[in-house]
Parts: structure tokens; C-alpha cells; sequence
């Protein structure tokens, strides 16, 4: 089975972060069916660091040796002005050129409007896109479309779930690819 960092560029805190709820749900379901699952939400590294691309900081050293090590990546952002997040900007910029080399990578974004569906694959798929990753067809999930149970269980809306169903579905067929695995 693979390993999969699902990575999360939402500045808000986790527990008040649609962006990040749907990822650690999308993390919980790959974990159920045998998938090692490592997470990275991005706001947790220094910004200190961040900002000033120190990859010697031991937690920015450590974030980057998570992406090496993943076999695929689940890369959640919010859209901000019709793009990913800036602390996810930064953190990629800190990656090596070809660090998701042969990665299979699906790429989800949140936001509060329909008109930012296309930042997907006009904004994030590029960017994946020139890191090397095998960018699997990415969605966007309406933050209203979004909610969490007392247990932290996540909910989506009958339309969000039958659009990101089979998006998910197809990265998990990727996953079951042990060829396409082992040239990452």
C-alpha cells in the first residue's frame, strides 16, 4: 500500500478549516482501505522559516522529507482572489524543482463561490505540474458544502459528494497502480 501525505495550505486552524476537513476525511478513507497516511498542514511551520526559505529549520527540513518520502500526495487549499493560498505558495517554492517527480497527486480546493472552480486547474495543477507530480483530476467543494459532526466526522451535500466521488475514486485506482508507484 502507498503512503500518502495529505498536505494542507489553509492559514485558518484545523478544527475551523473546511479546506482541512475535507482533506483529513479524504486521509481517514485512504487510511481505511490500508494506505499509510501522513498529514501536513503547512500553518504549523515556523513562518520565520517560511518566509525566509530556511530548509536547514528542522521543521521545514522535516516537511520536505515528508514529501520525499510520500508515494502521493492529497493537496488541499483554499482559494484566496482566484488562487491557492499563499503559505501553500511558500511552502512549495521551498521544494526541490522536481520534488513530486512521478507522484500521483490530487489536487482539492475549497472557497466560497463558483467562480473560483477553475483554480484548480489554472492555479494548483501548474504549479504540481512543474514540481513533477502526476496530477490526477482535481475538484472544488463549496465551503457551504462542507460540514463537521460533533465527532469530528465530516459531512458533504449529495452534490458535493457525487462530484468528488468518483475524483477520488480514480486516485485510488492510481494508488492500486504498483507500477506507477514504484517510479516515484
Amino acid at each position: 500500500m502507498a503512503t500518502v501525505l495529505t498536505l494542507t495550505g489553509s492559514a485558518s486552524a484545523p478544527g475551523s478549516s473546511r479546506t482541512a476537513r475535507l482533506v483529513q476525511h479524504l486521509g481517514r478513507d485512504l487510511a481505511a482501505r490500508g494506505h499509510r497516511v501522513r498529514t501536513l498542514d503547512v500553518r504549523t511551520l515556523p513562518a520565520d522559516a517560511l518566509l525566509s526559505a530556511d530548509t536547514s529549520h528542522p521543521d521545514v527540513a522535516d516537511a520536505v522529507a515528508l514529501v520525499e518520502k510520500a508515494d502521493a500526495l492529497v493537496v488541499g487549499t483554499p482559494v484566496y482572489k482566484a488562487a491557492y493560498s499563499g503559505v501553500l505558495k511558500t511552502f512549495l517554492d521551498l521544494l526541490p524543482q522536481y520534488a513530486l517527480r512521478g507522484k500521483p497527486v490530487l489536487p482539492l480546493a475549497t472557497g466560497g463561490s463558483p467562480a473560483h472552480v477553475l483554480a484548480v486547474d489554472y492555479a494548483l495543477r501548474p504549479v504540481l505540474t512543474s514540481l513533477g507530480a502526476e496530477v490526477t483530476q482535481g475538484w472544488f467543494v463549496l465551503d457551504r458544502h462542507i460540514t463537521a459532526a460533533d465527532d469530528g466526522t465530516v459531512r458533504l451535500t449529495p452534490d458535493a459528494d457525487a462530484g468528488l466521488a468518483p475524483v477520488v475514486d480514480r486516485f485510488r485506482e492510481v494508488l492500486a497502480e504498483p507500477a506507477r508507484l514504484a517510479v516515484a
